[in-house]
């Protein structure tokens, strides 16, 4: 995992915004690389041991809805770039076209056993080939969807220089996000002037801050707090 030389980043992300925490992570190669080798071992080792679990829920998935089993969505990962994000599918089909693009608390586009699925995030196992492509990391901010990132301020970009995350310290203090946008009018406006400058926070933070054993007690604290 290597961050691109300054004058080959995305012209909007070269900003004195950017710039404290480029010279910071550019500091931190060895923790970087060793960060890349965890992410692609481990999840060899996850989709290998985990395979069954594959299998049941699809099934499951499979029975209970119409429609695919893994739902694909365009998001943004490291400087700017769109990659498909892979999960399990939660929602009835083209449920992009009868709504939000986030999702709140009882929302009727979730199906039953989307519901079940979602409450311990077993949804988000397929990304584990995210990992292994390189769109993403088990530890780093939240792929957000192109119309929340073209709202990003320049100070936000700056999350974008390492690859997108499963997880991170501001999904965990977020677990409970859908709640937060239940009795809003406007899902997305809310989200986006509310909910997401406060995730930014600690992501922004995360990465000041950057180093390879906090990706570690992230994963734990996750763990822990699914269960």
């Amino acid at each position: 995992m290597m961050l691109l030389p300054w004058d080959k980043l995305p012209e909007y992300m070269r900003n004195e915004k950017v710039k404290p925490y480029y010279d910071s992570l550019s500091k931190k190669k060895n923790s970087l690389a060793l960060k890349r080798f965890f992410d692609v071992f481990t999840s060899i080792i996850l989709l290998c041991l985990l395979s069954p679990v594959f299998i049941i829920l699809a099934v499951w998935i499979k029975s209970d809805s119409k429609g695919p089993v893994i739902f694909k969505q365009y998001r943004v990962t490291s400087y700017g770039r769109k990659f498909k994000i892979y999960k399990f599918r939660t929602m009835v089909t083209d449920a992009e076209k009868l709504g939000s693009q986030v999702t709140s608390d009882n929302d009727a586009r979730v199906t039953r056993v989307g519901k079940k699925i979602r409450s311990c995030r077993l949804d988000e196992l397929p990304q584990l080939f995210n990992i292994i492509k390189g769109d993403m990391s088990f530890v780093g901010t939240r792929p957000e969807v192109p119309r929340y990132v073209k709202q990003y301020t320049p100070e936000m970009y700056a999350t974008l220089l390492l690859p997108a995350g499963v997880t991170s310290k501001a999904s965990i203090c977020f677990k409970d996000e859908d709640t937060m946008l239940k009795n809003t009018s406007n899902v997305d406006e809310t989200y986006v002037k509310e909910v997401l400058p406060e995730k930014m926070k600690y992501n922004l933070e995360e990465i000041r801050q950057y180093k390879f054993i906090n990706d570690i007690l992230t994963m734990i604290k996750t763990v822990i707090k699914v269960f």
